[in-house]
């Protein structure tokens, strides 16, 4: 997703760097990390955001700190947004439209027992 402009310089310091080094010193900045939440056992994971940390250590800290304070999951990933690898919106074509031709992989078609309750 990439930052939107932004009209005042105040707005513009609140958005996300996507620098890998230092203007000035050339350094390396420190990686960002994006981190997940499992709510409650037999959910799936959910982005909820990112944090900056010098490894993966530091980055679960971190993650713990800023979006666990209320209790909130029972699981949490973090992985370095470096190694994402997203498709391009344009290719929705070419990776989803097969789907359509297989409607036996939808749930639709079996029948789950009332004890089963969510899945």
């Amino acid at each position: 997703m990439a930052p939107t402009k932004a009209s005042h310089p105040e707005e513009a310091a609140k958005q996300p760097s996507r620098r890998t080094h230092n203007a000035r010193s050339g350094e390396p900045l420190t990686p960002l990390w994006e981190v997940f939440i499992r709510a409650r056992n037999g959910l799936a994971h959910r982005h909820v955001g990112s944090v900056h940390a010098a490894d993966a250590e530091m980055a679960l800290q971190a993650a713990r700190d800023t979006y666990t304070r209320r209790d909130e999951g029972v699981s949490l990933w973090v992985v370095p947004s470096a190694a994402i690898t997203a498709s391009d919106p344009g290719d929705e074509a070419v990776l989803f439209e097969p789907a359509s031709r297989k409607p036996y992989r939808h749930p639709s078609f079996y029948k789950l027992p009332d004890e089963v309750g969510d899945m």
